[in-house]
């Protein structure tokens, strides 16, 4: 029987938008949270099969080819398929990824030298779920192999660390944790595959707070993990259950950032060393933490690693200038500067600075900022797009300010 449609019905079943004569130079940005099916075997097939939307905390195609797009970049080179997942943010990437690979009694061996909200993760919440974490220095490789266990999961690591810039032997790394039958994760945040690209060096998993270097702008949150897509399916699952899932938005513009990605970090890597060799010599400068360096820890393995599609190395774009007086003196050069902001986060178009110990850091303890080769004074520059002259001059005077040890 024909029944004519009320006035609410007819605004509920409005027409379908024309598809675009053109392809669209952007994607589009898929802001339904719910998606329609014509039966319900469809919708039950596409739920048993993860192959098409229903649910966008499941998966939009926003956030999909914003997946896709780091899996292609991370992924260039590697012999075998990549397969990515996004999430709400970096630290969702990292804890999802870590409740997928680990259990009750499970061990990790992980880096010292890493951000405080991981160490914290490890240390604390997961620990008390029966994961026991041991950090060690991820440069002496020997001690990582004599902490290796026959229960170990996985071998964490970042390719950069924050905020000292260790640089990680990424293939050696990766050897241990195979020959245990382990996994090597690793936070590629600091680097980038516009520095590095881990999968080509044995590592398992790579993840990165895509807020920074990826997106590139400080206007949009996310992270997203890469690697095999049996690994990456275990972290969807626990993606889909856990539910951090990247908003359509947030993924469109961290999309965006990615196709200025090697124009910014290679001109932002560039104004690093210059800002590095600057500075490093200034009376009221204890220490300067940068790959770039020649005394630098990991100045010769960084030139090694990264210089992944020959245009000479990019020694990362993160510096940590530690002034003599300890912790004071350190919050006193980040309240000097002028051209560089106090802010949180990296990776933007704009330097942004921090004193470690009392942000990024704020969640160790001082046994383990020692441990971790941070100083009390410690302020750690994300070098922007300035004019590199600017920021020198800038934070030569904020150090002259400082005073000399």
């Amino acid at each position: 029987m024909s029944h004519e449609h009320g006035e609410n019905t007819r605004a509920l079943r409005l027409p379908a938008p024309p598809a675009p004569v053109g392809d669209p130079l952007r994607i589009p940005v898929h802001r339904s949270t719910t998606y329609a099916f014509a039966t319900s075997q469809e919708y039950a097939d596409v739920l048993d099969s993860g192959d098409g939307y229903s649910y966008a905390r499941i998966d939009t195609p926003t956030a999909e080819a914003f997946a896709h797009a780091v899996a292609a970049l991370e992924g260039h080179g590697v012999d075998h398929d990549v397969r990515g997942q996004a999430f709400a943010s970096g630290m969702a990437a990292i804890s999802t990824t870590l409740l997928a690979l680990t259990g009750a009694g499970a061990h990790v061996v992980a880096a010292v030298s890493i951000y405080g909200n991981t160490y914290s993760l490890l240390d604390g919440l997961l620990r008390r779920f029966g994961v026991h974490t041991d950090f060690v220095d991820i440069t002496d490789l020997d001690a990582v192999r004599a902490t290796v266990r026959p229960d170990t999961a996985l071998i964490f690591t970042e390719t950069l660390s924050n905020p000292t810039m260790v640089v990680s032997d990424l293939p050696a790394l990766a050897g241990i944790a195979h020959d245990a039958g382990a996994l090597l994760v690793v936070d590629s945040t600091f680097a980038s595959p516009a520095v590095c690209r881990p999968l080509a060096l044995g590592a398992d998993l790579v993840l990165h707070s895509a807020t920074k270097y990826l997106g590139g702008h400080s206007d949009a949150t996310g992270g997203v993990v890469v690697g095999r897509p049996e690994l990456v399916g275990r972290v969807r699952s626990a993606r889909v259950d856990l539910g951090p899932c990247l908003s359509p938005d947030e993924a469109f513009l961290l999309h965006r950032g990615l196709e200025t990605l090697p124009l910014r970090v290679a001109r932002q890597c560039a104004s690093a060393s210059e800002f590095a060799a600057a500075v490093r010599d200034h009376p009221a400068v204890a220490r300067v933490d940068h790959p770039s360096l020649p005394d630098h820890q990991g100045h010769a393995l960084a030139g090694k690693l990264f210089d992944a599609d020959g245009h000479g190395t990019r020694y990362g774009a993160v510096v940590t200038v530690t002034p003599h007086g300890g912790r004071s003196a350190g919050m006193a050069l980040a309240d000097h500067l002028h051209v560089a902001t106090i802010a949180a986060s990296l990776g933007g178009t704009h330097t942004l600075v921090g004193h470690v110990g009392s942000t990024t850091h704020r969640q160790m303890p001082d046994a383990a900022l020692s441990e971790a080769g941070i100083d009390p004074a410690a302020v750690r520059f994300s070098i922007g797009l300035e004019d590199p002259a600017d920021l020198i001059a800038d934070t030569l005077a904020a150090l002259d300010q400082c005073g000399t040890a």
